[in-house]
């Protein structure tokens, strides 16, 4: 036995938490919370522990990096301890599952098969799973489809991303991307055409209409599928952009701040005037996140 930073390697082992896990979900004293949890309960938790994992490679934080990968395992051992007291599963057929699932998927690395490329390896993968969707039972009066097994869970922007890849296998795309920047353009068209009347001084706005919430969708689809073309992550991008935002207001506030004014008493003439000379400031000096 071996010791590391002080901590004994007997508590990395896996079945340790699962025995923590275990404990916490015996009705018989184990933790009221964990106990009186679902699938449909932790889900959310699911899905917010993976982002915070994203959150902590985009800021390179290694550390942070290490505790949200263990927040997320213990995720993936939740659901599997509620698998097995339902009957369905445990964490050791999760783990014989993906096991199996990535030597199936990498001929070319545990049998005799040759790739020569990354390039080939992605081709020679989405075949793979194709084949693994089209192999698997359907429900009963449903055609399989090249859309099937994208998540309705995902964020609406790459399921935009993957359901157009999915598309696309069987040619239903675009050769360049100029089409595309027409089609974001006849979206935009559309949503105008949708818009309500101006509101004058002291109206209110009316609530969209079925029509100019479905063209907005139609608008955003296309900005997708436009990020795909230019072979922009679009999720990504956007991540970028939002952080961008966030640290140009910020920015802005601190500006006015120091000129002793509250930014909520500012015109907004003022402050897209402002707003743009920071832009300035911030291209010249190289900033990543103008």
């Amino acid at each position: 036995m071996t010791m590391k930073d002080g901590a004994n390697t007997d508590d990395g082992r896996i079945d340790r938490l699962l025995e923590i896990m275990s404990r916490l979900r015996d009705p018989d004293g184990g933790c009221p919370w964990d106990v009186e949890q679902t699938f449909e309960t932790i889900v959310p938790y699911t899905i917010e522990e993976a982002y915070e994992v994203a959150d902590a490679v985009q800021r390179q934080d290694m550390a942070g990096l290490k505790d949200e990968l263990g927040d997320l395992l213990l995720q993936v051992v939740f659901h599997a301890r509620m698998a097995e007291e339902a009957g369905h599963f445990d964490f050791t057929d999760v783990v014989a599952g993906i096991s199996d699932k990535m030597v199936r998927r990498h001929p070319h690395v545990f049998a005799e098969t040759r790739i020569e490329d990354a390039a080939a390896q992605t081709v020679h993968w989405e075949a793979l799973k194709a084949a693994e969707r089209a192999a698997n039972p359907t429900q009963e009066g449903v055609s399989p489809s090249v859309m099937d097994g994208v998540a309705l869970a995902l964020p609406a922007l790459l399921r935009a991303e993957k359901l157009q890849k999915r598309a696309a296998r069987v040619g239903f795309d675009w050769t360049d991307p100029d089409p595309v920047f027409d089609k974001i353009h006849e979206e935009l068209d559309e949503v105008r055409a949708e818009l309500p009347d101006r509101r004058g001084p002291g109206k209110k706005a009316p609530a969209p209409s079925r029509h100019l919430f479905e063209e907005v969708g139609d608008v955003l689809f296309a900005v997708a599928n436009m990020a795909r073309h230019l072979g922009v992550d679009p999720e990504s991008a956007l991540r970028q952009g939002n952080d961008k935002f966030e640290a140009r207001f910020r920015r802005l506030e601190t500006s006015f701040a120091a000129d002793g004014r509250d930014i909520n008493e500012v015109p907004l003439e003022e402050m897209e005037a402002r707003w743009q000379t920071l832009k300035v400031l911030s291209h010249d000096a190289g900033d990543e996140n103008r």
